[in-house]
C-alpha cells in the first residue's frame, strides 16, 4: 500500500473579507437583476430567452422603477447568474434565487457565474473579428492572476503589454505557417508566411472592453490610467488559481482525458479516492461543460459509465441540478435522474430508491446487471439477483421480460452461464429466449 500527503485547506490571501461579508458585496452587485428575476419568476409573462417584449418590458420598468434598459440588463444578467430557469415559455426562480436571503454560498455560486459569463454582459466592439475576440477573452486569465498577484492598482499600460504578449502567443499557435523553404509539396520558392500581430490599436481597444465588462460584473474598478480588483475579484481569481492547483494534484491522471476516459479510470477506485478525481477532473472545466459531457457519457450504451457519471454528478452537487432535471424524462437515465434529485433534496441514499416506481425500479436492476456483466465478476452478477425488488426469480423474470430494457436478453443469457443453480439457469436461458424472439413467459 501507498500513502499520500493530503493537501491542506487552502487559506485565501490575507486581508480577503470573511464569505459573510463577500456574500454581502456579491447582494450588493446583483441587487437590481435580484429584483428583475423576482419580478419575471412571479409575473409568469413568459418572456422567453429573447429580450422582455415591449408591453412587459414597460411594465416592469414602472413596477421596479428601473429603466428599460436597465431591466433588459438585469434579465440577461439574471439567466447568466442562475437566478431565474427557463421552462419553455415558463419562468421559474432557480435554486439560488430560492436561497438567496439564506445561503451565503448559493449568493457567492450565482455572482462567480456571472463573473465567468463577463463576456457575454458586455457587448464587443463591433467590427471587430470573432477570433480576435475569442483570443482576448482567453488571455483575460492572466491580465487578473496579474491583478490578484499585484494586490493594488495597476497601470493600464502594464496590463495592455500583458495581454499584447498573450494575445500575439494565442495567433502565433493558431496560425499555421503553410510551407517551409525545400518541404514536401511545397511550391517552388515557397516562402514561409509568418503570422501577422495583433495591431496595438486593436489590443487597446480590446484590454478596454474587458476591463469594461469586468467592471460591470463588479469584479474591478477602473480609474484613469489603472484597474484594481475589487474584493469579490481578489476572492475570485484565487479560487480559480486554486482549482488549477487541485487540477495539478489529480491522484489518478485523469485530468486531461474525456469525461468516459477518466470514469473508466476511477471504475476501479474505492468511493474516496474516486469523488478526489471527479474534483480534479471538474476543476479543470467549466461547470457548464463539465455537466454536459457527464450527461453525454450517460446517454450511452455503456451501463457502468451511465452509472459512474452520475456518481461525479452527485460530486457537482446544486449547480448540475437544472441539467439533470432536465433528463429525467429521457428512459436510459430517469431511475439514475430520479435518484440524483431525491439525495440532492435531502434524501437518505438508502431510503432515495424509494422514489422509484417498481417498473423503474426493475428497469434500473437491469442497466446495472449489464454493468456488472460487462465489467464485473461473475460471484457479483449472482449476488446482484439477491437486491432485485420482487423477491422471487419467477417474479424478476416476468417483471424483467416487461420492462423492455435494450439488454435484458444479454443480462438473462451471462446470469445463465454463471449461476450454479441448474434449474434456475435454465429458467433464465429459457426466458432470454423467449425475450429474444417475442414470446412471453408463461
Amino acid at each position: 500500500m501507498t500513502t499520500r500527503r493530503t493537501r491542506p485547506a487552502p487559506r485565501p490571501p490575507e486581508g480577503t473579507p470573511p464569505r459573510t461579508e463577500l456574500a454581502r458585496q456579491a447582494r450588493e452587485v446583483l441587487a437590481a437583476d435580484v429584483r428583475v428575476a423576482h419580478w419575471a419568476a412571479a409575473d409568469g409573462a413568459g418572456p422567453g430567452t429573447a429580450p422582455l417584449a415591449a408591453p412587459d418590458l414597460d411594465r416592469a420598468a414602472a413596477e421596479l422603477r428601473l429603466a428599460p434598459d436597465r431591466v433588459l440588463a438585469g434579465w440577461d444578467r439574471a439567466r447568466l447568474a442562475g437566478l431565474v430557469e427557463l421552462h419553455g415559455d415558463t419562468v421559474r426562480p432557480g435554486w439560488r434565487l430560492r436561497a438567496w436571503d439564506r445561503d451565503d454560498s448559493a449568493v457567492l455560486r450565482g455572482w462567480v457565474a456571472l463573473f465567468d459569463a463577463w463576456s457575454l454582459v458586455h457587448a464587443s466592439p463591433e467590427g471587430v473579428e470573432a477570433t480576435a475576440v475569442a483570443e482576448a477573452i482567453e488571455a483575460v486569465p492572466q491580465v487578473l492572476s496579474l491583478l490578484q498577484l499585484s494586490a493594488g492598482p495597476v497601470a493600464v499600460p502594464v496590463l495592455l503589454d500583458l495581454l499584447g504578449q498573450r494575445v500575439a502567443e494565442l495567433h502565433e499557435e493558431r496560425c499555421e505557417v503553410p510551407y517551409a523553404p525545400g518541404a514536401e509539396g511545397a511550391p517552388a520558392g515557397t516562402e514561409p508566411v509568418p503570422p501577422a500581430a495583433p495591431s496595438d490599436e486593436l489590443n487597446a481597444l480590446l484590454l478596454d472592453w474587458a476591463l469594461e465588462g469586468l467592471a460591470a460584473v463588479g469584479a474591478l474598478t477602473l480609474e484613469p490610467g489603472h484597474a484594481t480588483l475589487t474584493p469579490l475579484g481578489n476572492w475570485a481569481v484565487w479560487v480559480k488559481l486554486e482549482q488549477i492547483c487541485v487540477a495539478a494534484q489529480s491522484p489518478a491522471g485523469n485530468i486531461e482525458q474525456p469525461a468516459a476516459g477518466m470514469l473508466l479510470g476511477c471504475a476501479s477506485l474505492t468511493p474516496g479516492p474516486a469523488r478526489a478525481e471527479y474534483r480534479a477532473w471538474l476543476a479543470a472545466r467549466t461547470v457548464p461543460s463539465a455537466v454536459a459531457e457527464l450527461l453525454g457519457v450517460a446517454r450511452g450504451e455503456d451501463a457502468l459509465l451511465r452509472g459512474l457519471a452520475f456518481e461525479a454528478l452527485r460530486v457537482v452537487g446544486a449547480p448540475a441540478e437544472p441539467e439533470v432535471r432536465a433528463v429525467v424524462a429521457h428512459p436510459s437515465l430517469r431511475p439514475y435522474a430520479l435518484l440524483w434529485l431525491a439525495e440532492y433534496e435531502g434524501a437518505d441514499p438508502d431510503d432515495a430508491q424509494e422514489v422509484l416506481s417498481r417498473e423503474e425500479a426493475t428497469w434500473l436492476w437491469v442497466d446495472t446487471a449489464a454493468a456488472v456483466a460487462d465489467h464485473g465478476e461473475t460471484g457479483l452478477l449472482v449476488r446482484h439477483l439477491d437486491s432485485a425488488v420482487q423477491g422471487t426469480v419467477p417474479a424478476l423474470l416476468e417483471e424483467v421480460r416487461a420492462v423492455g430494457h435494450p439488454r435484458t436478453v444479454q443480462v438473462l443469457v451471462a446470469l445463465a452461464a454463471a449461476h450454479p443453480d441448474p434449474a434456475l439457469a435454465k429458467a433464465m436461458r429459457r426466458a432470454a429466449f423467449q425475450v429474444h424472439t417475442g414470446g412471453g413467459l408463461g
